[in-house]
């Protein structure tokens, strides 16, 4: 052992199974790593747990929210305020984006082609919330409640809202195989009872 001391300085009295440890000091770039590390931690505690001056993520998460909400909401208002000057579009480009988000949205109530499922058909001229273009962005937007269709309202942008309005107006006219009865033309409820009653 006073050998290897002799040899190796670093070398300390002590090994376990032959194998010896060396009395090496840490790389200076670690040391002050080590210590930037401990007073970051302390500071950051202190900056945001102790004094409370900065927003921790969930009050951070709840105030950009709060900001993006508010940027929705004016949108959607300006929106709104011009639906009457709105035109359905005819451009190839905005009428794919306009199904893109059909495909998405409005497809598993009116099915792929539009011509209804639990929705209504909307290949035919038989509208019951409207036949105009801008009573088509009404009912995007607000929804039917009572006929369990969603307010888009919030969910869809302004654009998207338009594209999809204006791929809804196209499909008119086209006959989709199979397509739902137009609505004056559903069957009238029997007031028959049934054998199973």
């Amino acid at each position: 052992m006073n050998e290897d001391k002799q040899e190796n300085p670093l070398v300390l009295e002590h090994d376990a199974d032959g194998i010896k440890e060396l009395d090496n000091l840490l790389p200076r770039w670690w040391v002050w790593l080590f210590w930037f590390c401990n007073v970051f931690g302390l500071a950051y505690i202190f900056y945001f747990h102790v004094f409370n001056w900065g927003d921790l993520q969930a009050a951070a998460y709840v105030k950009e929210a709060r900001a993006g909400d508010e940027i929705k909401s004016a949108a959607l208002a300006n929106f709104e305020g011009n639906l009457g000057e709105l035109q359905p579009s005819k451009e190839p480009a905005v009428l794919s984006q306009g199904q893109q988000v059909f495909m998405t949205y409005c497809a598993p109530c009116h099915r792929n082609d539009g011509g209804g499922l639990v929705g209504p058909n909307l290949c035919d001229d038989y509208w019951i919330h409207g036949a105009t273009y801008l009573d088509n962005l009404r009912t995007i937007i607000n929804g039917i409640q009572e006929k369990g269709m969603l307010t888009w309202r919030g969910v869809l942008k302004p654009n998207e809202i338009q594209n999809v309005a204006s791929y809804i107006y196209s499909l008119r006219g086209s006959n989709p195989p199979n397509p739902k009865l137009p609505e004056n033309q559903a069957p009238a409820a029997s007031n028959k009872p049934s054998e199973f009653e």
